[in-house]
């Protein structure tokens, strides 16, 4: 068994594509229409064939709330891992992202988190060794 999708929401699906794609550099795998909404998916661009975001409308009343409350506690709402994560880290910035939490070393790993602008917190990480 292994994980192929896994889900995300977003409080918009086209500013959540445009900000994957252009921002972090995610490659836009499916974009199905779904009645209302969409079925897009995102992949990294090293590994096109490997476990895919889905960008998931937040329509639901409790995905709503979900969102809204982790974000207000400041819980990342998903991870992604990095390489070098001071120069994703400042790429980023230079793009204009906003972090919540500049990179910051906690045993192992080195963990940075920033707003997605489209409801979420998301942490980038960097293990160590």
């Amino acid at each position: 068994m292994k994980i192929i999708v896994t889900s995300l929401f977003v409080e918009d699906q086209d500013k959540a594509l445009e900000f994957y794609t252009e921002k972090l550099g995610f490659v836009k795998k499916h974009d199905v229409p779904m009645g209302e909404f969409r079925w897009i998916t995102l992949v990294s661009p090293d590994a096109q064939d490997g476990t895919e975001l889905l960008l998931e409308p937040n329509v639901h009343p409790a995905a709503k709330e979900y969102q809204k409350k982790i974000f207000g506690d400041g819980i990342p709402a998903t991870m992604f891992g990095v390489a070098d994560i001071r120069t994703e880290y400042n790429r980023l910035v230079e793009s204009g992202v906003k972090f919540t939490m500049e990179p910051t070393k906690m045993g192992e790993v080195t963990i940075a988190v920033f707003d997605d602008t489209c409801g979420n917190l998301i942490q980038i990480a960097q293990q160590e060794g």
